[in-house]
């Protein structure tokens, strides 16, 4: 894994907020990822859980607005999600095996999506499908990508988002590379649009065919049972 010192040169001086979730339950829920010997369904419920804990950090700056309440004793002020509501983006198809855990912490989300591949000879990424509003002034958005590995795909999707009017976009990755954040700040210190980037562990390195060392590998392959 990556260390403190390197952690801290990622996060200086960069448009892209970098939160490394420090948490027992999360570095026990991703070792059990990582293994190989874990099964599809097993993987895909690990997957639910750990994007839970990772969605608690990520949505500290979600916006809210006051609201009456009725309790069964008094009239009290409480809050709830301003409209328009957050959006959750994930990229196809990997970051759908995301979507339930993203959810099942914020059910009243509206949810778009952004399919992109990565050509494996070039490792550059482009976009065959979305499903997305037209304009996006004034949502908060949150894109679910498992590995930010050349972080390709993650830019792109940013990009895209920000060329329809989002103001502020969170991205949720189970892992990440320090090649992946690098990219992503060349992207995100130009365009001006706040950026946060949660993920549950910064690994070493990228291969030399862009895999993430240590890693978890293809992490579509191994949620849908497709893996070697």
């Amino acid at each position: 894994m990556v260390n403190s010192a390197e952690l801290a040169r990622l996060c200086q001086g960069s448009g892209v907020e970098l939160h490394v979730i420090e948490h027992p339950l999360v570095a026990h829920k991703v070792s059990l990822l990582r293994e190989q010997s874990t099964a599809s369904a097993t993987f895909r419920q690990l997957v639910e859980e750990l994007v839970t804990l990772l969605a608690y950090e990520a949505t500290r700056e979600v916006r809210v607005e006051p609201i009456e309440v009725v309790t069964p004793v008094a009239t009290t002020t409480g809050v709830h999600l301003s409209r328009p509501r957050p959006l959750v983006v994930p990229i196809l198809r990997a970051g759908l095996g995301m979507l339930e855990g993203m959810l099942r912490l914020m059910p009243t989300a509206e949810v778009g999506f952004v399919g992109m591949v990565r050509d494996e000879d070039t490792l550059q990424p482009f976009t065959y499908a979305e499903r997305l509003p037209k304009d996006l002034s004034g949502r908060q958005c949150y894109v679910l990508d498992p590995m930010l590995a050349t972080g390709g795909s993650l830019a792109g999707t940013v990009q895209f988002l920000v060329d329809r009017g989002a103001d502020h976009i969170t991205a949720i990755c189970l892992i990440a590379s320090p090649e992946g954040i690098e990219r992503m700040q060349k992207l995100v210190d130009p365009i001006g649009v706040p950026c946060t980037l949660v993920c549950g562990a910064l690994d070493e390195r990228l291969n030399e065919v862009g895999y993430i060392v240590p890693g978890l590998g293809d992490a579509g392959d191994r949620l849908y049972g497709l893996a070697q």
